[in-house]
């Protein structure tokens, strides 16, 4: 059985249709749910493992290579640890009692841990550093209500960094070149012309600097030193300004690398020299299926090894014949692809990543000189025992003949259709990849299958992929969503009448759409931070975004443009609601408001259309804390399970260890 997609909310306008009624009488007879077929389904895998803090993730070897960082729980909330080498003295230092550290660095001096950290998901990040003798962590950035960023750190100077901080302007971030140990710092360039990208050279000198330009591209602007005039380098088009970004810059700096795509649909990587016969631009490597997803940069000379291209799955083009060497090393070592996480100052020891599709990420330490690899820890060691389902790539053919690429993951021993998840990412210019997904195999586990698709506007694919989305949010976006579903039902892979859509961000917009644009498609959705209205989506953005406004408006529409922003906002077509909908929401969010949700749902409740919906006052743009995580996702796999059929763990007390609030439906949710 195929579903036919409803008409676009644009399509339905211009044609005068009344959305709730045209729909309706056009859906699919639906069904009670059942539960899915037998099966040899595994056992049920409790929530904790897949959403409860890592056990240790994102090591970061030191620059002398004798120490590692990394992030494990200690009292219950994600810090930063040490410890030596082939030693037991592994010991936390920092102490974090609620917001759980993301992500930590080395000083160059191999003495300090940076790390960033925001209050209650604002994203006012503070650069942090911490001694390794025990002494607290000290604010580098200490002014209130501003973000920063760490823009360079290089391993010639090692007390001092550089950081982009907006203190002077929320608009702009000037960069500072700050005293790790003392705290003192000095304003190195003052961003008058609103740029938001930056590139220094070893010298941490700021000779590359971008910002956008009126038409939505983007213009990057060199210098040859500090005292010197900045000139135009590159300018690139709204079309190719995506995909095209500088990169970074040679240690003796003579070179700047950049990504460009103006001559060609993917990115290209290109390095721009001046030298003593006069300027060059030459092309060192390129696909015609995808862009360039990474290039791996040698630290002492800070030119690229090698480059990554990612379509269905990632592959490397290699251009230093020593790091080809080690990779042939490395591909025997361990299940899974790896990937060069950290290197010590001499190049001579690296922390590997190995990404598997079913299983936790595990971490090895590989000596270069010896050729060896030593078993370092895996993310999650509850998992790595337990049976996780493969993620199949595959590409649907969108209606008008795009290609799509998307990822399938269907539960262990499912022979016919099943239930199935349509997990829409964020951004929207963001994409999909291959690897562990911690919500696929959960869901998987559940006895769904969860299909991710690259639709149109998904980064990675080239221009034409993405530049087909502008101006498309609830046109042929959401057709590519329907596209694909029709899809999985044509294959046996999903049961039509039990299809359910979410998504975080965009993908919580698309979930919105589901529900509005073709109210009886879907089954239920799952709305997390996702904005319902467009018009004050984009009135309320950080004022840092402002410099990027353009794009968006390129992107997603004006109000110059007529109705156009008011006919893609869900918001305006609540009264079309068929099915069930869950939303989550942090209180603190700076980029979607929290109103977004909660406009809709007084909307809602306003018709007397039943909706449930989750505040996490101490979250932002997502829920950060795992106590957060595990209760929404509690509430979740209870609501599919209820109208779709799969099986769940029950709550239990996991909302009651978090901070969620039910502000409405709570009574909807079996055990809530």
């Amino acid at each position: 059985m195929i579903i036919t997609a409803r008409p676009t909310l644009a399509r339905m306008l211009a044609a005068g249709i009344a959305l709730g009624s045209a729909a309706a009488a056009a859906a699919p007879p639906t069904a009670t749910p059942t539960a899915p077929p037998a099966g040899p389904l595994p056992a049920l895998i409790p929530r904790e493992a897949f959403f409860g803090p890592p056990d240790r993730t994102g090591p970061r070897i030191s620059p002398d290579g004798e120490r590692l960082a990394y992030l494990a729980p200690h009292g219950g909330v994600q810090n930063v640890w040490v410890q030596t080498i082939g030693a037991h003295d592994a010991r936390p230092v920092t102490w974090s009692t609620k917001r759980p550290i993301r992500r930590c660095w080395w000083a160059a001096n191999g003495e300090q841990i940076l790390y960033r950290q925001d209050a209650d998901g604002d994203e006012n990040h503070h650069l942090y550093a911490v001694d390794l003798d025990g002494d607290p962590a000290h604010d580098l950035t200490p002014m209130d209500g501003v973000q920063a960023r760490l823009v360079a750190v290089d391993r010639d100077h090692p007390d001092e960094i550089l950081v982009a901080v907006n203190d002077r302007t929320p608009r702009a971030h000037d960069v500072w070149r700050i005293d790790t140990r003392s705290g003192e710092g000095t304003r190195v360039l003052e961003n008058t012309r609103g740029y938001t990208r930056f590139l220094a050279d070893a010298t941490l000198t700021v000779r590359v600097a971008s910002r956008t330009t009126t038409d939505g591209g983007e213009v990057v602007h060199l210098r040859d030193g500090e005292a010197e005039p900045w000139y135009e380098l590159v300018r690139w088009g709204l079309d190719e300004a995506e995909s095209s970004r500088p990169l970074g810059i040679s240690r003796d700096g003579g070179t700047v690398y950049l990504l460009d795509a103006r001559t060609s649909d993917t990115s290209r990587l290109y390095a721009y020299t001046d030298g003593p016969d006069g300027p060059s631009y030459a092309r060192i490597a390129g696909d015609e299926r995808a862009d360039v997803a990474r290039v791996l940069f040698d630290p002492g000379t800070r030119r690229p090894q090698a480059v990554a291209f990612d379509h269905a799955r990632r592959r490397w083009r290699f251009l230093d014949g020593g790091v080809f060497a080690d990779w042939a090393t490395l591909r025997r070592v361990a299940d899974g692809e790896p990937s060069i996480v950290s290197r010590d100052r001499d190049d001579g020891r690296w922390v590997v990543a190995f990404e598997r599709d079913d299983g936790p990420i595990a971490y090895y330490l590989y000596e270069r000189a010896a050729r060896e690899a030593t078993f370092l820890f895996v993310e999650r060691p509850p998992l790595a025992v337990a049976s996780l389902a493969k993620m199949e790539p595959v590409t649907i053919t969108a209606r008008d003949g795009l290609p799509l690429v998307s990822y399938l993951t269907k539960p262990i021993g499912s022979t016919g259709p099943v239930p199935m998840v349509l997990l829409v990412h964020g951004g929207p210019w963001a994409r999909n990849r291959w690897g562990y997904h911690p919500v696929h195999q959960w869901l998987t586990n559940r006895g769904y299958a969860v299909l991710s698709v690259n639709f149109r506007g998904s980064t990675g694919f080239g221009k034409r992929h993405l530049n087909a989305g502008n101006r498309q949010w609830s046109g042929r976006m959401h057709d590519d969503l329907i596209d694909a579903v029709n899809w999985a039902v044509s294959e046996g892979v999903a049961d039509p009448d039990r299809v359910a859509i979410m998504g975080t961000s965009y993908g919580g917009y698309a979930t919105l759409v589901g529900l509005t644009v073709t109210p009886e498609f879907f089954a239920a959705g799952v709305d997390i931070v996702g904005p319902s209205h467009v018009p004050t989506l984009l009135d309320s953005i950080p004022p840092y975004w402002e410099p990027i406004r353009a794009r968006f408006d390129a992107r997603v529409g004006t109000a110059a443009d007529g109705d156009l922003l008011e006919m893609i906002s869900p918001l305006n077509y609540v009264h079309a609601i068929r099915r069930p909908l869950l939303i989550g929401h942090g209180r603190n969010d700076p980029r979607v408001k929290e109103d977004q949700s909660r406009q809709i749902v007084v909307a809602m409740q306003s018709r007397g259309l039943p909706v449930t919906y989750v505040l996490f006052p101490d979250e932002g743009h997502g829920f950060r804390r795992p106590a957060n995580r595990m209760a929404f996702y509690a509430i979740t796999e209870a609501f599919l399970a209820q109208h779709l059929g799969g099986r769940f763990e029950p709550i239990g007390e996991a909302v009651d260890a978090s901070s969620a609030r039910l502000e409405a439906g709570g009574e909807l949710i079996p055990g809530l």
